[in-house]
């Protein structure tokens, strides 16, 4: 089993970034979704609600993020922290500092509606779910856990039923699932297996918390916004584990380093 994807994803909803290595941080990969677009009472604003979001790109290049958008002027604004405001990831409460007016006003032109770009200055500041972490587990703006990894024989399983099914949507690409890691040279469903354990991802160990249950926002092709019915419809058959819909899992750092495309991935309990 090796890596043969890596993305990261600086604003929360918004567009991936496809990079060759990534620095592990206790909270996830650098610069993962440490940025959030919120609506205008701070409130988080996803693909579940914009599906829109997938058209700003963003490029995270140290302290400075560039921001386009087909039909809008790129936008390229320092990493300060400004005001603190509170804010939420679901029903997870914290703070996040407010990052530019002229970003509000172009995040707010391209959606259409009021909104603030947030970056969250402190990753140390939003704790995991406790049933499945550490006490000093610490997660980003991601929805509930620092790295998602995804495995293409499974997918190639998905798509197969899909084909069966003559499903119209089919064959579905990877970057529905918004994964950190993409695995290959895997048998499906091995992720499955390793719940409760820890892997072993080029000299970085995971910890493997969970499957992930996914929602509407894999249903929307993550580069038009446009939205269909699959994977859902079909995960619902297929993959259905106490109402959620499992596809891919969940991995918290249990150290730090870097991982690569071609990196070995090994189950370790």
């Amino acid at each position: 089993m090796h890596v043969t994807g890596l993305h990261t994803y600086a604003i929360k909803g918004c567009y991936r970034t496809d990079v060759g290595e990534a620095i592990v941080e206790p909270w996830g990969f650098a610069g993962d979704r440490r940025f959030m677009i919120v609506d205008e009472d701070c409130r988080m604003l996803t693909q579940r609600q914009e599906p829109g979001l997938v058209r700003i790109r963003p490029a995270l290049d140290a302290d400075q993020l560039t921001l386009r958008a087909a039909g809008h002027d790129d936008l390229v604004v320092d990493v300060v922290a400004g005001e603190l405001v509170d804010t939420n990831v679901h029903s997870s409460l914290l703070q996040g500092a407010l990052v530019d007016e002229v970003a509000d006003k172009w995040v707010s032109a391209v959606l259409g509606r009021p909104a603030h770009l947030l970056w969250l200055d402190d990753p140390t500041r939003r704790r995991i779910n406790p049933d499945y972490s550490l006490d000093t587990d610490r997660v980003s703006f991601a929805d509930g856990y620092p790295v998602l990894l995804a495995n293409t024989a499974s997918l190639d399983v998905l798509n197969d039923w899909l084909y069966e099914a003559q499903s119209p949507e089919g064959p579905l690409p990877m970057t529905r699932f918004r994964p950190n890691i993409v695995l290959g040279g895997a048998v499906p469903w091995a992720e499955d297996g390793w719940t409760s354990g820890r892997i072993q991802v080029g000299d970085v160990i995971f910890r493997v918390p969970k499957p992930c249950d996914r929602c509407v926002v894999t249903t929307t092709d993550q580069d038009t916004g446009q939205r269909g019915h699959e994977p859902l419809r079909t995960l619902a058959r297929y993959r259905n584990v106490n109402q959620g819909l499992m596809f891919a899992t969940n991995l918290i750092p249990d150290g730090t380093g870097t991982v690569r495309i071609g990196d070995e991935v090994t189950a370790l309990d």
